[in-house]
């Protein structure tokens, strides 16, 4: 399973509410994974428009409020792709089984329909709506 989407989402998450900028190897000890790693998803945030980083100096921020930044094109910029794509059919299924024969389409229409529905929600949710459930969780679970 491909986690660029939730691993740019928490760096998102993370240049938008730290008090200080933040460079890959901090970024990359938060989300768990390397700093390089963390460098190529921000390399296609920044070149999205999303964060800016300076020259010769260490962090990032966003480059536009959080609340203008939907998750579709968070998506869209780390997965490289202009629309969600979520299912896959399987290849080879045989022409002459009547099930065989007809998955394809059937399935093909149903997994659009999913797909397309998935992409409106993540077109209307932003990362401030992110932030806002973070601070809530946090806020909830520190009276716990």
């Amino acid at each position: 399973m491909d986690t660029k989407f939730s691993s740019a989402i928490h760096t998102l998450i993370l240049i938008s509410e730290a008090d200080r900028e933040m460079n890959s190897e901090q970024l990359a000890a938060s989300v768990g994974t390397n700093p390089s790693y963390i460098r190529k998803l921000t390399a296609k945030l920044s070149k999205a428009g999303i964060i800016e980083s300076r020259r010769g100096i260490s962090g990032m921020h966003l480059a536009k409020a959080a609340k203008d930044i939907t998750l579709f094109e968070i998506y869209s910029v780390v997965t490289d792709t202009p629309s969600l794509h979520l299912f896959d059919l399987h290849q080879n299924p045989n022409d002459a089984c009547i099930v065989g024969h007809n998955i394809r389409p059937v399935l093909g229409g149903m997994f659009r329909d999913m797909e397309a529905g998935v992409e409106r929600e993540l077109r209307n949710m932003t990362l401030a709506d992110c932030i806002g459930n973070m601070r809530n969780y946090i806020e909830k679970n520190a009276r716990n």
